[in-house]
């Protein structure tokens, strides 16, 4: 009795799988115009994107040996004076790089070059003229002015709309095994890729510098001031040499271009676009449409299934 059952399992089975390949197979101009007309439409959208280009440089953290080691001969010292030596170089730029990536900095950066309008508004570069193309319905290349929504008010974007979209085409990555910093920025312009990168680098070695100016002439005053206090000639001593080495940071920083990041290899326009990946945006369309259409195809095959079934129930009562 029990291999009775299993055969006639083994042959619902059967017809069951020959009744999915019959409807595949039937189905197969469904299957080839929705899966056509996918990877048609993903080619349109894909071909519609703008190019992208991103720029990337190398960088290599600043050293100050000799700074490094007085700082940690005298921060014993510093610290019963009430004052905080600078900490070594992989500790600035650690904060340098926390520093760059900053809703501050950015939005300073960010207005202080004037590049919110092709940051935002632009829709594409063209290269021919070498000029942007900007979003109509936002902002107006003749009025050089933002446009107003329906309700009267300006479209130009907030400080944190500009910090986050230039965040999310930059990024900052670092090799463990070497400490090697790569920044690399992506752009609709190969030339505003290397531009905002180079300017980006140049801004960030000068905020820490002038930060590390302003400290160390802070603590300078402030130990000049407690020199005239005491007349311990061990405390004298101390705040001289505390002095001495707030005055070498000054000359340091002042006397160094690349502050905290040397740069290996310098950002130049790329060549060769970044994006978008128009291929893989075509396949994924296609497969997308492979999908949908066996989804319908099986669907259909249930829908009928069950219609039989009842028809047949019915018959069975009757």
């Amino acid at each position: 009795m029990n291999q009775v059952l299993q055969k006639t399992d083994l042959a619902n089975e059967e017809m069951d799988l020959r009744e999915l390949f019959s409807a595949f197979w039937e189905g197969k101009w469904i299957i080839l115009i929705i899966t056509v007309s996918c990877i048609v439409g993903g080619a349109i959208y894909a071909l519609k994107l703008p190019n992208e280009y991103q720029a990337s440089a190398l960088l290599a953290p600043a050293q100050n040996e000799d700074g490094s080691r007085i700082s940690g001969q005298l921060s014993g010292l510093a610290s019963l004076a009430g004052v905080t030596l600078g900490g070594g170089d992989a500790n600035k730029t650690t904060i340098a790089k926390e520093v760059m990536l900053s809703r501050a900095f950015l939005g300073d950066f960010i207005a202080r070059h004037e590049i919110a309008v092709p940051l935002m508004a632009a829709e594409s570069w063209n290269s021919g003229a070498g000029e942007w193309i900007y979003d109509r319905a936002l902002y107006s290349a003749e009025r050089n002015e933002w446009l107003l929504d329906e309700n009267g008010e300006s479209l130009a974007p907030s400080t944190w709309d500009l910090v986050k979209a230039f965040r999310e085409q930059l990024t900052v990555s670092e090799n463990k095994d070497n400490g090697m910093i790569t920044v690399a920025l992506t752009s609709l312009s190969p030339n505003a890729a290397a531009t905002w990168l180079r300017w980006l680098l140049e801004d960030i070695n000068e905020h820490m510098r002038a930060q590390d100016i302003s400290d160390a002439e802070s603590s300078v005053a402030y130990l000049e001031e407690k020199l005239e206090e005491t007349s311990i000639a061990g405390m004298q001593q101390v705040f001289y040499q505390l002095i001495e080495q707030e005055t070498r940071t000054i000359m340091l920083a002042n006397a160094q271009r690349e502050y905290v990041f040397k740069v290996i290899d310098p950002p130049l326009a790329p060549q060769e676009k970044a994006g978008p990946k128009r291929g893989l945006i075509i396949l994924l369309a296609g497969m997308l449409g492979l999908m949908l259409a066996t989804i319908i195809i099986f669907f259909r095959v249930v829908l009928k299934t069950g219609r039989t079934t009842s028809n047949q129930q019915e018959l069975s009562g009757e």
